[in-house]
């Protein structure tokens, strides 16, 4: 195995894996406002992600980055990039971090985020 690699479900044979399959992925434009490089990983609740990413924070309730498992994004500062995020699953319960006040997100998404949509 290589550091890194991500096998699929054919053992040693690569094989092609949709992440997060059926779900919406939205794309938003982040830019770093500070003076040094972000990471974000890929299950943060990403409207809680780091104050120097500049981006519609309230558009981004309930989603998290749609990227594998325990890899992470990178965002140098001055730069716009833009990622794709999903709809956290399961309970949709976020613990932490700086929500205010912590807890449910609730069962339901956003509907312009069940379409594809943040415009």
């Amino acid at each position: 195995m290589i550091p890194g690699e991500i096998r699929g479900t054919g053992g040693y044979t690569p094989s092609y894996i949709e992440l997060n399959e059926g779900r919406p992925s939205i794309p938003f434009d982040v830019c770093n406002t500070g003076d040094r490089p972000v990471q974000v990983g890929s299950h943060v609740h990403f409207s809680q992600a780091n104050a120097a990413l500049q981006f519609d924070r309230e558009l981004a309730h309930g989603l998290r980055l749609d990227i594998p498992a325990g890899t992470a994004v990178r965002f140098e500062p001055g730069l716009v990039k833009q990622v794709f995020l999903t709809p956290l699953g399961g309970a949709r319960h976020v613990p932490g971090l700086s929500l205010a006040p912590p807890g449910d997100l609730g069962p339901e998404v956003p509907v312009q985020v069940k379409n594809g949509s943040v415009q």
